[in-house]
């Protein structure tokens, strides 16, 4: 095992086990907890004034140090305290996957941290944007509800077999971003292909839809009125560019509804408008809301359609509670309802989440079709009745039958046996010797053995994944590419060992190393860097050594004309130190 269980990780299934790795502490530099500092102290200075009030609260209940990059195994023993744990993947996961962790209260945390050159943002996940964002927030009992109930709900969302290849394209641009010495130019054609994707997605899927409600609250989100918002997304927290700049009026505020579900993101940009929700408890009301029209809770013919256009693993659930779990790739219609559905490769039915005996995938390995709906002529529905109406209906064991359903579906054979829900419903039927037609089309042929006939009048839920997970291979999960750990060279090694040097002067681990001597082969061999000059001029202050700073302020001046971009990462850094800071 590649991390540290608890009570709560013990209940993850195993096909979601496949995704954690481990955080690897020891691979963070002196660089990486300098970046986490910074970031931490500027945020909690800022956030305090304009963020919910549950952040401030839950930083200190999820036990997350503005000085430290959090150990979230460490951090795990506070989180069971609220119901949650934490652990480490790499990058972006599926969406499914990612929703299906929150269903479990879990919180998935990207362990690598953003590099020094992306400090305000990345559109890659990094634990500043998880373990500073996400988790404190979740401290807040109402909101923590919401992010489990959407896990549930939304890892049942269906998607279409193109948002796989966009899920694939925004990870890979996340990945050569935070890559070293990745040619802009790869990083605009990565930009490109995103664009290119959003602009011919079609029809946007229940996961496209549901994922826009996620971006438009979890990472995005603020609260309270649009007059005076405070901000508790995650995406916002952990963005010190963009908590600043949500606030002003050059972002418009809208009231959340659901209509965020039908308004895209861009990742790679700063967002033109947010949404503001007047309380947490209001997001659950949408979310609601937005379920309701969700196949999950629809069914019928659309639901089925849904599915065939994802190309996955999927469920349909009949109105006996019979569940069909495969790849879906027929659907027969007759009036706008379905008659005759079928999969293809393995699948396997199941009852309440539980696969029946005698019918997993090994059974149906090449597919399974079966009418739904009502016999013709007949008012009563096959799945309405008792014992002695199967009987003066002959549907019953050595019967030889002929059954027409509404449709046109016929289906010919001998009743071997029936199969019964727990509420007496027969919900499938055996039949030998079975020849299975829609008009001229033969849908299913005696030679092809045993054919198991599923009763149900309508489809009342259909969702993605398996009914039963045990009943599938589900840790078969490929990663198409890994986060770039890129070689260093010798000069970085030596950067990254001024970082660590006053590192530990600052934590009294070694207090005998030389600032000057520091400061001075600083400029020499790395006269971009502006951090731990800011880091320096800290300690130079503390110190009370005038000369020192003003030394150092003069280098950071330079550093400002020679490079604009980061003056104001700079002056914010400076005004920390001074205690000055006002955003």
């Amino acid at each position: 095992m590649s991390y540290e269980s608890n009570p709560i990780l013990d209940k993850l299934p195993k096909h979601l086990k496949q995704f954690i790795k481990p955080q690897n502490y020891e691979n963070y530099t002196a660089i990486d907890q300098a970046v986490w500092r910074y970031v931490m102290r500027k945020n909690v200075d800022y956030l305090s004034r304009v963020a919910h009030k549950s952040y401030v609260d839950g930083l200190k209940k999820t036990g997350i140090s503005i000085d430290h990059i959090p150990n979230m195994y460490g951090m795990n023993r506070i989180l069971k305290e609220i119901g949650w744990a934490a652990v480490a993947v790499d990058g972006f996961i599926p969406p499914s996957a990612f929703m299906e962790f929150q269903a479990y209260n879990v919180l998935v945390i990207a362990s690598d941290i953003r590099q020094l050159e992306n400090i305000e943002y990345t559109p890659a996940p990094d634990i500043i944007h998880e373990g500073a964002g996400h988790a404190p927030i979740i401290a807040n009992p109402e909101y923590a509800e919401y992010l489990r109930r959407f896990g549930e709900i939304g890892c049942k969302a269906i998607s279409s077999a193109k948002d796989y290849e966009l899920y694939n394209a925004v990870r890979h641009l996340s990945i050569i971003k935070e890559a070293n010495g990745t040619p802009q130019s790869d990083i605009e054609e990565a930009e490109k292909h995103i664009d290119h994707l959003q602009q011919n997605m079609g029809e946007p899927s229940e996961m496209a839809l549901i994922r826009n409600l996620h971006w438009w609250t979890v990472e995005y989100g603020l609260i309270g009125t649009v007059e005076n918002p405070k901000i508790y997304g995650a995406g916002l927290l952990s963005s010190i560019g963009e908590s600043a700049w949500c606030i002003t009026d050059k972002v418009k505020k809208i009231p959340y509804s659901i209509e965020a579900a039908h308004t895209e993101f861009d990742i790679t940009k700063p967002q033109p408008q947010l949404f503001v929700t007047p309380d947490f408890a209001f997001l659950s009301q949408v979310l609601e809301d937005f379920a309701n029209t969700m196949a999950v809770r629809t069914g019928g013919l659309s639901g089925i359609k849904k599915l065939i256009g994802s190309q996955a693993l999927g469920t349909i659930e009949l109105s006996t509670g019979l569940q069909i779990s495969g790849e879906f790739s027929n659907v027969i219609e007759n009036d706008g309802k379905p008659i005759y559905i079928q999969t293809t490769g393995g699948t396997a039915l199941a009852y309440r989440e539980k696969e029946l005996v005698g019918h997993s995938i090994a059974h149906h390995k090449d597919g399974f079709g079966s009418p739904i709906g009502k016999l013709k002529g007949i008012n009563i529905a096959i799945e309405d009745m008792g014992p002695r109406d199967l009987k003066a209906y002959k549907i019953y064991e050595g019967e030889q039958i002929a059954l027409e359903f509404e449709g046109g579906i016929k289906v010919e054979g001998t009743i071997v046996t029936g199969t019964r829900n727990l509420m007496g419903k027969i919900i499938l039927i055996t039949l030998e010797n079975c020849t299975v037609t829609h008009n001229d089309k033969i849908l299913f042929e005696p030679e092809w053995g045993l054919y198991h006939m599923a009763v149900g009048q309508h489809i009342v839920s259909a969702y993605n994944g398996p009914a039963d997970l045990n009943s599938f291979d589900l840790t078969t999960h490929k990663v198409t590419e890994s986060t770039i750990k890129s070689k260093k060279d010798e000069k970085r090694l030596q950067l990254e060992r001024f970082y660590e040097q006053i590192r530990h002067f600052r934590e009294g681990k070694n207090t005998t190393i030389s600032r000057n001597k520091v400061f001075q082969a600083l400029k020499r061999d790395h006269p971009k860097d502006w951090l731990l000059p800011v880091e320096l001029y800290e300690l130079a202050k503390q110190d009370n050594n005038v000369e020192f700073q003003q030394e150092i302020l003069d280098h950071l001046e330079q550093i400002k004309r020679d490079n604009p971009k980061v003056g104001h990462l700079i002056d914010d850094g400076l005004q920390l130190v001074n205690g000055t800071l006002v955003s």
